[in-house]
């Protein structure tokens, strides 16, 4: 039903988004449809694990009955649906950029490639006409924001773009409980899929516990649509924490924060740059075990994702 030479040849919808033949046809249709963002691939993963990790999250995607729509900025244009080649060429690339909602049309101008964040992703998608989203973790409140004022463009994000998100909770490398008064004040609604606790990201639990959980994919696609039914026009976090079998110990997980957090403050580190290089560092000092949790994790939650996006599309269905 859908072609390679389909997926490859981009549609250009009339909010500025290249759609992939298979993506385009999908929303067309209204078939369940999964974004997944690329910053993993250009900034949060090493190579090849990039490359191979996108690949096999498009696959759970697809044998969870979605499509995958990989969003990234691809010479200029804003591309929701990737073809494999251009995976790979973007998990290799030593040039391409990380890109924020605010971002984009700059480097747009400038015809540039990019990996999208969550905000440029969630942002990308919605333009799509794409419900469900799939990440690792939402970017929050750094941990000294205070000081810094260091909180990312995901949470705002979150607040105006009508995309669900499902993630591990928050970056571990994150002040949490600050990211969650803050998602509060701004009145983005976190759902806890089987969960009470608002995940860690590397560890299950962060000792902050969450409103509003449910146990089941159908009563969590209920609220989804619930909370579009009554006019809220923002978006919503879905936490799913990392599968307990690869979880890491939250006390030795910290430990390795504060080492990193020191190694960045000491080699000057700041703004776009703090994440990626915790992240990358957090690997170094956890003998690669960090990395191998992340993908287990962003594998997870697109599984998630796109069993949520199935329940939800046969919702809307039923509801027109």
């Amino acid at each position: 039903m859908h072609g390679i030479d389909r997926r490859i040849k981009p549609m250009l919808t009339p909010a500025n988004v290249h759609l992939s033949g298979e993506v385009e046809e999908a929303i067309a249709t209204r078939e369940p449809v999964v974004a997944l963002e690329s910053s993993i691939i250009t900034h949060g993963l090493p190579h090849p694990a990039n490359a191979e990790t996108a690949l096999r999250i498009e696959r759970l995607v697809r044998d969870s009955g979605a499509i995958p729509a990989t969003i990234a900025l691809i010479e200029g244009k804003l591309r929701a649906g990737l073809s494999q080649d251009e995976i790979g060429k973007l998990a290799a690339s030593r040039t391409a950029l990380k890109a924020s909602t605010r971002d984009l049309a700059s480097l747009m101008v400038a015809g540039m490639t990019a990996g999208t964040t969550v905000a440029a992703t969630m942002f990308i998608a919605a333009k799509a006409n794409i419900k469900l989203f799939a990440t690792g973790g939402i970017g929050g409140v750094h941990r000294d924001a205070e000081k810094t004022f260091d909180i990312s463009a995901d949470l705002a994000e979150l607040a105006r773009t009508p995309v669900a998100v499902v993630s591990a909770g928050a970056k571990s490398i994150l002040d949490i409980g600050r990211t969650i008064e803050l998602l509060e004040t701004l009145g983005v609604p976190v759902i806890g899929y089987r969960t009470r606790e608002f995940p860690a990201f590397f560890s299950r639990k962060s000792g902050r516990g969450i409103d509003h959980s449910f146990e089941s994919i159908d009563e969590v696609a209920q609220v989804i649509c619930q909370h579009w039914a009554i006019g809220s026009g923002g978006g919503l976090l879905i936490a799913n924490p990392v599968p307990e079998m690869h979880a890491l110990d939250g006390e030795a997980i910290e430990a390795a924060i504060e080492q990193a957090l020191k190694d960045g403050t000491q080699d000057g580190i700041s703004q776009k740059d703090v994440t990626p290089y915790l992240l990358a560092r957090i690997v170094e000092i956890t003998g690669g075990k960090s990395v191998r949790t992340n993908i287990e994790l962003i594998s997870h939650n697109a599984q998630v994702a796109a069993h949520i996006a199935v329940a939800y599309e046969k919702l809307m269905r039923s509801k027109r």
